[in-house]
């Protein structure tokens, strides 16, 4: 199986913690130049520092500016040439049951998922579609089989499998593969932080084939082999990694 990353560029969404950090980690650890994008400067420098400075830089972003996205992109391209693997992995919840959520934190989940993963993908596709070769891979959640109180979340990642699905069927002819990935319950800092963690942690266990949670390593693990050569003929796809739970 060929896992090699040598003279590709991968550009990380989300980068600065959790499964994004994971991700760029590993590509990096494969050979990649990698970009870590954020909105979070200060982490996302720190982050690009701590894989080292000659294959790895952090980029400041929000993900729904596309002219921010776009000097992204370009900022990459200066350093090393554009992206040929993009992992949308921006997104966050923000949770609420739909008479109680504020209007803002609906549009600003959605967007940053949905529109996010839009203006990443226009920004680094020109260049792909050029070279007849190119990864997506795009973060959903095994949310998008829906969760209460979370109407939002659940909605931007299942709108993020059928941009998948469509963007596979326009860019195949191109030598691009468009694939997702939908985590179940993983364990990272930002899930650690939330006041119901405990509760939540304890329900995935409970439901999960394998009783226990998931680790940020094991997605960026899913993400390496649909970003390699091995997965050139898998484009549209949708995989699941959530331990065996779907409900």
């Amino acid at each position: 199986m060929d896992l090699s990353f040598h003279g590709k560029v991968a550009l990380v969404t989300g980068a600065a913690h959790g499964i994004g950090l994971a991700t760029a980690t590993a590509l990096h650890a494969l050979g990649a130049q990698v970009a870590l994008l954020d909105v979070d400067t200060k982490a996302v420098t720190a982050a690009a520092t701590a894989l080292g400075e000659g294959r790895a830089i952090g980029v400041s972003a929000d993900v729904v500016d596309l002219d921010a996205v776009t000097g992204a992109v370009q900022t990459i391209q200066s350093r090393w040439h554009s992206p040929d693997i993009l992992v949308n992995n921006a997104g966050f919840p923000k949770d609420g049951f739909i008479t109680k959520i504020a209007v803002a934190d609906w549009r600003r989940v959605v967007d940053v998922i949905l529109v996010g993963a839009f203006n990443c993908s226009r920004a680094v596709l020109p260049a792909m579609h050029a070279k007849k070769w190119g990864r997506i891979i795009n973060i959903s959640s095994r949310s998008h089989l829906g969760n209460p109180g979370q109407t939002n979340y659940s909605a931007a990642k299942a709108g993020l499998i059928g941009f998948t699905r469509a963007l596979a069927l326009e860019s195949g002819g191109f030598g691009v593969t468009v694939n997702a990935i939908a985590p179940g319950f993983i364990e990272t800092d930002g899930m650690r932080t939330l006041d119901n963690y405990e509760v939540l942690r304890e329900r995935s266990i409970a439901k999960s084939p394998l009783k226990r949670v998931g680790q940020p390593a094991e997605i960026a693990d899913a993400v390496v082999f649909l970003a390699s050569e091995s997965a050139g003929f898998i484009t549209g796809d949708l995989l699941h990694v959530t331990g065996g739970r779907y409900s």
